[in-house]
């Protein structure tokens, strides 16, 4: 961890010295894309860029971009095929309860996006459910 700026030192100064001192040490070297071009600037700032670029490689959990009124939803939506890859009752009321307390949660703070119109999910149904589903299959 830094330390924290000195009094009397310019912060810029000091990111220098931060960032100098780290390649002493040798922080830098062997990086993920080293020696590659960066990518060309899309005219929004750095981080939108970065965001974006990440979603499309396919390592970004694109639902974190939602407010809670859509990404939760789609939780809903996904969640039969979510609970086919569990093989534990208990671990299935887990996931359910877990949701439930966010989708809770959401209706309790000021909303952000859309309306929130997603309802707390029936435990017993959703497992009951889910062993039809284990039996069919």
């Amino acid at each position: 961890m830094t330390h924290r700026k000195p009094p009397g030192v310019s912060f810029g100064s000091w990111v220098d010295q931060q960032v100098a001192a780290a390649e002493a040490r040798g922080e830098f070297e062997d990086l993920p894309g080293a020696g590659k071009p960066l990518p060309p600037s899309s005219g929004r700032d750095a981080a939108t860029d970065w965001a974006l670029r990440r979603a499309r490689e396919g390592d970004l959990d694109t639902s974190a971009f939602l407010p809670p009124s859509l990404a939760l939803p789609r939780e809903i939506q996904d969640l039969p095929a979510k609970l086919a890859k569990v093989h534990s009752e208990q671990r299935v009321r887990e996931i359910v309860e877990d949701l439930n307390a966010r989708i809770t949660r959401a209706h309790a703070l000021p909303q952000e996006g859309p309306p929130l119109r997603a309802r707390t999910l029936d435990v017993e149904e959703t497992v009951t459910s889910w062993h039809a589903g284990r039996g069919a299959s």
